[in-house]
């Protein structure tokens, strides 16, 4: 599996949020190397908390699917994911995560708390850090614009 190509495809989502002046993070689910669900942050277009781009890609891909076990598939993220979307991620099944940029204050796979590789639930995750330059940058540009602003 190439993990940057895919990740280079979550990176294109990212820039989705970004012009829509959200935070620029981005998700792809991939199943057989086909992606069956995307996402972007979109917390403040949808007024929800939730609508973080990996939870909006868990739901595009399980309506895809028609299940809610994504077992055989690989979600991607520009981010770590958080512990909400952690937990997302366990109760999807999601055996395999990938992300390219680290979360330092709300990583939820082993920056700040790790809740994807414990002995605490019945299933695992590997989680793969890709380190990302593209990734970092987006999120430190987005962050520094806000700042200035």
């Amino acid at each position: 599996m190439d993990h940057k190509y895919f990740l280079q495809l979550a990176i294109e989502q990212a820039k989705k949020a970004l012009d829509l002046q959200e935070v620029p993070v981005g998700a792809i689910i991939v199943h057989n190397k086909i992606i069956i669900g995307s996402g972007f942050n979109q917390k403040e277009q949808l007024k929800s908390p939730t609508a973080h781009a990996e939870i909006i890609a868990i739901k595009q891909a399980s309506e895809n699917r028609k299940d809610w076990r994504l077992t055989d598939c690989i979600l991607y993220s520009t981010l770590e994911p958080c512990p909400m979307c952690a937990g997302a991620i366990l109760q999807a099944r999601i055996p395999t995560i990938v992300y390219g940029a680290l979360d330092k204050r709300w990583g939820g796979c082993g920056t700040v708390v790790n809740l994807l590789d414990t002995n605490l639930f019945n299933h695992n995750v590997n989680s793969i850090y890709l380190k990302n330059n593209e990734c970092e940058q987006l999120l430190k540009n987005f962050f520094k614009a806000l700042r200035q602003s």
